[in-house]
């Protein structure tokens, strides 16, 4: 009976051993599949007397080979790769626009150099309708360039945040059918079987979510495989929990269990991590960057022109933007404590007055603000809608021009002083009040006359002869721009006059950043133009400082921004700042690029690899085919043999 049951036994491995090749040779070309091997081991043995027999043979059961080290190894560079694949996609596409933007010819590199090109051709025809027209020309077209390129930004975000959506629903897909998988293979396994290719559909599967996003495994017994994806247990054998992404608190986008809103930003691998690396970094950067370049030439604009007069002249009214808080320290970070130096000028009779509005950043608001304008005499103004509005009554226009006084701004000057005429335009670096101080007493022309000149710091800036030698009327070079000249009188010994100079009519800051005479309007490149004011009426473009208003001072002041490293460019200028922006998307793909070729050579090894582990060779399984069927053969020969020899012995008996 035992020779019977070692013929079944090895028929029956022969026959389960062809079965498994059959399959291994039908997969041979599907992916994820690993090659099967059946494994047998001898029956136990009998003993007869004092020798012991053999049985038979055990099939113990149907193994994948499988390098599980590998296979994880694998499943990190799928996610790297997934990864790498996803920002090179959204970065060539970014670098093709910002490269397209930064052309020589036209874009916004150009568009920038084009403004400042024309503000410096104004500088030469300060009143020339021509050369303003061009001015607000080009500058609405360096606008209309930030904000295409901020409108493609903003556009690109809100498409990888639905990209993101999207590819969340597919995980949770992918989670739900390994949840499916585990639960038929642990039915099978428990029962005795083996679910080799259940395991294989499985791990397909999860390979799938590794290029979807950085995955964790972890195995428990009957083939069950639990999924984990962020530190969040998503399989848990047959159970499952679903996904959805978000912006936390912060506006970073996030990954989180569904309901939960606990935003995990820290989300590596495959095209979920690609995403997010885009959202919250790589495009998020860059659209900073290109605000940050808005805002520097918006501001330094803003500071320069809220200055100057165009020659359209000074203003009987203006009208600031809508402020989004009425709190002076809600204004921004280029504003601070200073004063801001509004001058007005009678109509009637020419004569122009310098008030001073001291601003306290801390307390202030856009209504003590405009309080503070509404005390002066002749001005009236109000905040209508949180925007600041400044009128004058009849008679009476307004300006914030640096212009020097036509004569001392104090004076302890006694008996019969000669007229002193000031004229100039101040190019100081900063508000400053030069004190000249009488050295000697006599009429002006005669004797030892001196005038000694002094600034705020006490510093002698000149000494002037007045007395012998000196003509009345002839003009003296006091520096930076502004001059003194003398009539016939007399003059005391230590008497002092005072003539105030001013670089910057707006120390606080505040008139740029709530609207008034600005020139550019916006808080980024998405909303980034020209001010209506100046658009509508290009003799308002701000190009003169002095009182006659015929200058080019200011002009070529704004046409100097473009050279002028500004420190929230990074000790930039805005050409080089832009510029930099450029190489660093190209720099931000060549790295991907690599990266990209560095990890498919990678993955190409390790499937290699795994082919030669795991993978179906057609002419091994036909040598095992051919083994296992000679086998059979062998097998059924020996039990037709066991059955002739038992006739026989039926026979004899």
């Amino acid at each position: 009976m035992s020779d019977y049951s070692i013929g079944i036994s090895g028929l029956n491995a022969a026959e389960q051993a062809l079965d498994v090749i059959g399959n291994n040779i039908a997969n041979s070309a599907t992916e994820g599949y690993h090659r099967q091997r059946i494994e047998l081991s001898p029956s136990l043995s009998v003993r007869e007397g004092s020798l012991l027999f053999g049985t038979g043979v055990n099939v113990d059961g149907v193994a994948q080979v499988i390098d599980n080290l590998l296979e994880q190894e694998i499943l990190r560079q799928y996610s790297s790769l997934g990864q790498v694949d996803r920002e090179l996609v959204t970065l060539q596409s970014l670098e093709s626009v910002v490269g397209e933007f930064s052309s020589e010819d036209r874009g916004l590199n150009a568009a920038i150099d084009n403004f400042f090109n024309s503000m410096q051709d104004l500088s030469t025809n300060p009143t020339d309708g021509v050369w303003q027209n061009q001015v607000v020309s080009d500058a609405e077209v360096l606008a209309g360039q930030f904000r295409t390129l901020g409108e493609y930004l903003t556009t690109l975000e809100t498409e990888i945040q639905m990209e993101v959506d999207n590819t969340v629903d597919s995980l949770n897909s992918l989670t739900s059918q390994i949840a499916d998988l585990n639960e038929q293979i642990q039915r099978v396994e428990v029962g005795g079987g083996t679910a080799g290719n259940l395991r294989d559909q499985r791990d397909k599967l999860i390979s799938d979510v590794a290029a979807l996003v950085s995955v964790e495994t972890q195995s428990r017994d009957y083939g069950v495989v639990d999924v984990i994806i962020a530190g969040i247990p998503v399989v848990m054998g047959a159970a499952t929990v679903e996904l959805e992404a978000g912006l936390d608190s912060s506006g970073q986008m996030g990954i989180s269990v569904k309901g939960e809103a606990n935003y995990t930003t820290s989300v590596s691998g495959g095209a979920v991590g690609g995403l997010l690396a885009l959202k919250n970094d790589l495009v998020f950067d860059i659209h900073n960057d290109l605000d940050s370049l808005a805002v520097a030439i918006i501001q330094a604009i803003n500071e320069l022109h809220v200055q100057g007069v165009g020659s359209a002249g000074s203003f009987t009214e203006l009208t600031g933007w809508k402020m989004l808080s009425e709190d002076a320290a809600d204004f921004g970070s280029g504003v601070g404590d200073g004063s801001i130096y509004v001058r007005l000028t009678d109509t009637s009779t020419g004569e122009a007055t310098r008030h001073e509005i001291g601003i306290d950043a801390s307390s202030d608001s856009l209504t003590s603000i405009a309080a503070a304008f509404d005390a002066i005499t002749g001005l009236n103004a109000t905040v209508v809608n949180s925007k600041l509005s400044i009128t004058t009554d009849a008679g009476y226009e307004f300006d914030f021009l640096p212009a020097v006084p036509s004569g001392p701004t104090g004076s302890t000057l006694t008996g019969s002083p000669p007229t002193i005429s000031v004229s100039g335009i101040y190019d100081g670096t900063a508000n400053d009040t030069f004190t000249f101080t009488v050295s000697g007493t006599g009429s002006v022309g005669n004797g030892t006359l001196q005038l000694v000149v002094t600034d705020s710091s006490s510093n002698t800036v000149a000494t002037f002869d007045v007395g012998s030698g000196y003509e009345a009327g002839e003009a003296l070079e006091v520096g930076n721009g502004i001059k003194i000249a003398l009539t016939t009188g007399s003059l005391n010994d230590g008497e002092t006059f005072e003539v105030e100079a001013f670089a910057d009519t707006d120390t606080s800051g505040v008139l740029a950043a709530v609207g008034i005479n600005t020139f550019f309007s916006g808080n980024g490149a998405d909303d980034m133009a020209v001010c209506s004011g100046v658009s509508s009426a290009p003799s308002r473009v701000a190009a003169c400082l002095g009182a006659d208003m015929t200058d080019n001072t200011n002009a070529l002041r704004l046409a100097g921004v473009q050279d002028e490293t500004l420190s929230s460019l990074g000790s930039l200028t805005c050409g080089e700042f832009y510029r930099q922006l450029v190489t660093n998307v190209g720099l931000e793909v060549s790295t991907r690029d690599t990266e990209q070729s560095n990890i498919e050579l990678i993955v190409q090894n390790l499937e290699s690899r795994r082919d030669d582990i795991s993978g179906v060779d057609i002419n091994k399984e036909a040598a095992e085919l051919l083994i296992y069927e000679q086998m059979f053969q062998a097998m059924a020969k020996y039990i037709s043999t066991i059955q002739t020899s038992m006739q026989s012995l039926m026979e004899i008996l």
